[in-house]
């Protein structure tokens, strides 16, 4: 089977990568040029585009310093892209300017709206807890909305069992991947805007009428049945996201370990040698190193 993830999508991975680097110094300036940027592009260019953003965005580059104005930024590209991914499924959706105590986008179906936020890791973050997926948060800031959905790297997403999938039925805060919205996104060629938002409804239904548990096998049995069930198109899409998320997990490793690998480089060529291996510890590049290789594919696509 041909790799779903051409290298032109790498390409345009690396540009936005350099384009979230040059900033002005303006966060919000450079919050809106890059929400105008995206949009242009995924205008001109069409879905392919969209599924290129979504296959590849679930990893904060290592190259981005931690808590840095590139990191902050990056989370403003990732609500960006959840939010033309809306547009382009039918609803309208906009990216709020808010930054403490409210979701990042918001979105308005006919009959229902929703809160939405995008999620992002580093592949060499370690230990992730309940708290980084923001479900409990996400309840919170529905603001009268009935719907809130956390859009998460399938491959940084709790297998077994996790407190954020009782949450998340407890709290009718629907845990979502950039995975499943490719999904959507390739059923829309064949789906009109009405179709669309039912299908979302049903989502956001099967979640709420969930029984609260920590299982994760349960909740993404459910949810993947969902949609599953609604098309036999479904079906070839959902082999082809598959495939694009161990590919995805790939490229991410490959970029990662390619910049550790030439910070170690840099390091190694300043001099003294007790001094350099104590910047390699600093910098903990032998423990990144151990993390990312450590990621694999994860079998949530499979459960149904």
């Amino acid at each position: 089977m041909p790799a779903v993830i051409s290298q032109k999508a790498v390409d345009r991975r690396r540009y936005w990568v350099g384009e979230i680097q040059k900033l002005s110094g303006n966060f919000g300036d450079d919050s809106t040029r890059l929400e105008e940027e995206l949009a242009k592009e995924v205008a001109e260019q069409g879905p392919g585009c969209l599924l290129d953003h979504l296959r590849l965005c679930g990893d904060i580059p290592e190259e981005y310093g931690h808590d840095s104005s590139e990191e902050k930024q990056y989370s403003k590209y990732t609500d960006a892209i959840i939010s033309e991914t809306f547009k382009f499924l039918g609803f309208r959706s906009l990216v709020l300017k808010e930054r403490a105590d409210a979701a990042d986008v918001e979105v308005f179906a006919k009959g229902y709206s929703l809160v939405a936020d995008a999620k992002a890791f580093r592949l060499s973050r370690t230990a992730k807890n309940q708290k980084d997926f923001k479900v409990q948060a996400m309840d919170g800031w529905k603001r009268g909305k009935p719907y809130a959905m956390v859009v998460c790297p399938i491959y940084q997403l709790p297998t077994k069992s996790s407190q954020i999938y009782e949450q998340a039925s407890t709290r009718n805060v629907c845990i979502f991947t950039y995975s499943h919205l490719a999904v959507l996104v390739s059923l829309r060629d064949q789906w009109n805007a009405n179709d669309m938002e039912a299908l979302l409804l049903s989502v956001f239904k099967s979640v709420a009428t969930m029984n609260p548990s920590k299982d994760a096998a349960s909740y993404w049995s459910i949810l993947n049945r969902t949609i599953y069930d609604r098309a036999t198109a479904v079906e070839e899409y959902w082999r082809r996201e598959k495939v694009a998320a161990a590919e995805a997990i790939h490229i991410a490793k490959s970029q990662a370990l390619g910049y550790l690998a030439r910070e170690r480089e840099k390091i190694m060529r300043l001099g003294h040698e007790e001094a350099l291996l104590e910047l390699i510890r600093v910098h903990k590049i032998d423990s990144r190193i151990d993390v990312i290789n450590s990621v694999t594919s994860n079998r949530i696509l499979d459960l149904k």
